[in-house]
């Protein structure tokens, strides 16, 4: 398994991790997991938010991570994240996250995290005060490295400046580049990690979604503008080209646009979301796709900035 440094605190990952957002509290996620740790997955991406949203439940998968690393923590990074519930907006002061830290680590059954995240930035506490406690956590042994999601570069920064940061988190994919503009090259100055989330565009990139009726009727895709409408067929036709470039190279799709991601800097880490163990295995195919020079600029060409329909979110 190839591995990336993320941030310069040490912290040391597979080349590809797995997000298990959407994971349902079953065995065959438990298996899954496990499936992914043999493969030679070490990155394992949660949240205390993070529950089966199609059941309208919020929470409890971190348990699932947890139960599924039972003898085996030795093998796994966990990185989870506190700082959105479900009723309040994002959360950041100091007695929120020792209190969020100390559920986490509760649900997970672990005696410490190995990376954590502030879901969101809390606009009404100082950012400094945020990761001047997660300092602290540091200090007392509960964390190990700090991270920050979603957040804008001039926010990086002053979080930096307090403590180094290993990882900053936010969706990046082909057709989600926003991250190019003034994040990514802050990272790549201070020496900071990228974690991007949804790298195959909640599996539309992946090439698996043909018809909007393709999304199963409680599937929160059909939410997003990027699913919906002139959007959804734009979008499609995108896919249908990238599909036919991964084709000519032997690959699939997924693959293409995982490699794509990799080649964007050797601090890049992105952590595609399954509930099954045979999209891992796919997926960490694309460890072993070269792209040339020609391949390159034909993914450009395909996918520039902007190409996708629509906005990233939509409303629930």
């Amino acid at each position: 398994m190839q591995r990336r440094l993320l941030g310069s605190q040490g912290l040391e990952v597979s080349a590809l991790g797995l997000g298990t957002m959407m994971m349902p509290d079953n065995d065959e996620s438990v298996r899954t997991i496990q499936g992914a740790l043999d493969l030679g997955v070490t990155m394992f991406d949660t949240a205390d938010l993070y529950g089966d949203y199609t059941l309208g439940q919020f929470g409890g998968n971190e348990k699932t991570l947890g139960r599924a690393l039972r003898g085996r923590r030795d093998e796994a990074i966990v990185a989870t994240k506190f700082g959105v519930t479900h009723t309040q907006g994002p959360k950041g002061d100091p007695a929120y996250i020792k209190k969020s830290v100390d559920a986490s680590l509760y649900s997970l059954g672990l005696d410490h995290i190995d990376l954590y995240y502030q879901h969101r930035p809390d606009p009404n506490t100082p950012i400094e005060d945020t990761v001047g406690t997660l300092a602290d956590l540091v200090k007392q042994g509960k964390i190990r490295y700090i991270g920050l999601s979603e957040a804008p570069a001039d926010l990086i920064r002053r979080a930096h400046a307090v403590h180094p940061l290993s990882a900053v988190q936010t969706e990046y994919s082909l057709w989600s580049r926003e991250v190019e503009d003034e994040v990514l090259p802050v990272l790549g100055e201070l020496g900071i990690g990228l974690v991007p989330y949804s790298p195959l565009g909640r599996g539309f990139l992946a090439g698996q979604i043909k018809t909007f009726e393709d999304l199963p009727a409680d599937d929160y895709r059909r939410y997003y503008e990027r699913f919906q409408g002139d959007n959804f067929a734009k979008n499609v036709e995108i896919v249908s080209l990238i599909e036919q470039l991964a084709a000519q190279k032997g690959v699939t799709p997924a693959q293409l646009g995982l490699a794509w991601l990799l080649s964007r800097s050797e601090r890049i880490v992105p952590i595609p979301g399954t509930k099954r163990l045979e999209r891992v295995r796919e997926n960490l195919g694309a460890l072993d796709v070269e792209l040339s020079a020609e391949d390159l600029a034909g993914i450009e060409r395909i996918s520039p900035k902007g190409a996708a329909a629509g906005g990233r979110f939509g409303a629930f």
